[in-house]
């Protein structure tokens, strides 16, 4: 009997993560609380005009807390990996989870700047456990073409959050809590409590995934900065989301002075998102992972060009702001993919390099917006802006110029 029972168990035991059906809840759950970050990160700023008025609160100080939480990144980023690494996904994704869900529903108890900001800088905290937590999981739980499919449907979560938050905040939400956006703060953090709850209940740690070994930090960091190939996802990432960042920030202000009016503009500024979520489940799949970063390179291409197209020529904005949306947004992907594949990087190290990615990229997240804004502050002009944001995308096919030189 006790031979029967052990020999059920090892039968089981043989049975990998990405053969077993449940892999395609995982996949779900993960959608939605990177949906639920989506919604969290945009909320705000459907909501600034009452939020200003009530808290008594300059344009500025607004944009400053709009963008604390990019700051926050940045310095939890590789504690998060770290953590992913130690702690294993569930418990990590599911902490990151409840962050994101407490920043939202502070936010409702804010009294003026200091304490508003704090609370939307919190979700710095939280939000790397997703989107860290997201291409680990995914590594554990798919390979091959199922794992490019698996990037692709994930990577929409926090797209259509975004739009989500910013279609319905006014039109739907607002209204059902009696135009309170203290009440809508609530909302967003219930929705994203219930989430993770779900998580918690529906998932269970997989031997690969609990990782609780020690091992050293600095000498993690080092090995990892010593692959080349590595270094050139990680500069790849800084500037996609720099161009990314960069452009999305400025776009409806860039419309509005090329003749567009305020709500006009709003609704252009739209459009990328038409065609960036097929792009990102489809693109993916179309190269083998040998030959990915010519992808990347030409989506980088395409990308520079779309801004070109726009903010330099100032041809008919439609077709250039279409061609950015299935373009631009690829590069994040795209890259992650080749840093999950890499087979220079350890699987217990996973956690701690996406880390190190979505650290590292953030930076040019920050730098993007400000360089472009800058600009425009000494020539007067967005075509400056827009001349340094092409440029970046030729750099990243440089750089994966060099990436496939190296892999070949």
């Amino acid at each position: 009997m006790n031979h029967s029972k052990n020999s059920l168990k090892d039968s089981q035991a043989v049975v990998a993560p990405y053969q077993r059906p449940y892999r395609w809840l995982i996949l779900a759950l993960l959608w939605l609380l990177y949906f639920s970050f989506g919604v969290v990160t945009r909320s705000p700023s459907p909501l600034v005009t009452p939020i200003i008025r009530d808290l008594e609160m300059s344009f500025g100080q607004m944009g400053f807390v709009l963008g604390s939480w990019q700051m926050t990144y940045i310095v939890s980023a590789i504690a998060a990996g770290v953590i992913m690494d130690r702690w294993g996904i569930r418990r990590a994704i599911f902490f990151g989870a409840l962050v994101i869900a407490l920043s939202a529903v502070l936010r409702s108890m804010s009294t003026g700047f200091y304490s508003f900001l704090f609370f939307v800088a919190l979700f710095g905290v939280g939000g790397p456990m997703i989107s860290i937590g997201c291409p680990k999981a995914i590594s554990t739980w798919f390979k091959g073409k199922e794992r490019v499919t698996a990037v692709g449907l994930y990577t929409t979560g926090p797209w259509i959050g975004g739009m989500v938050s910013l279609a319905a905040t006014n039109s739907v939400v607002m209204p059902l809590t009696d135009y309170s956006w203290r009440m809508t703060f609530v909302w967003y953090g219930v929705m994203t409590f219930v989430f993770a709850l779900l998580w918690w209940g529906l998932t269970r740690e997989t031997e690969a995934d609990a990782n609780t070994g020690s091992f050293n930090v600095v000498t993690m960091l080092s090995d990892l900065f010593k692959l080349r190939n590595v270094r050139l996802i990680l500069l790849s990432g800084l500037l996609s989301f720099a161009i990314m960042h960069g452009y999305f920030s400025w776009l409806p202000k860039i419309l509005e002075n090329g003749g567009m009016s305020p709500a006009r503009a709003g609704v252009a500024s739209a459009l990328p998102f038409l065609t960036s979520i097929p792009a990102v489940l489809i693109f993916p799949r179309l190269v083998t992972p040998r030959n990915r970063g010519w992808l990347i390179g030409l989506m980088a291409f395409l990308a520079g060009f779309s801004i070109f197209w726009v903010m330099i020529l100032k041809w008919p904005v439609i077709p250039g702001l279409l061609l950015f949306g299935m373009s631009g947004p690829c590069l994040m992907p795209l890259l992650v993919l080749g840093l999950m594949e890499a087979p220079e990087v350890p699987s217990k190290y996973l956690g701690s390099a996406t880390g190190v990615f979505f650290c590292v990229a953030e930076v040019g997240g920050f730098l993007g917006p400000f360089v472009v804004g800058y600009l425009v502050d000494i020539f007067g002009t967005f075509a400056s802006g827009g001349l340094f944001l092409s440029g970046l995308g030729v750099a990243i096919v440089w750089l994966m110029y060099l990436f496939q030189n190296q892999s070949n």
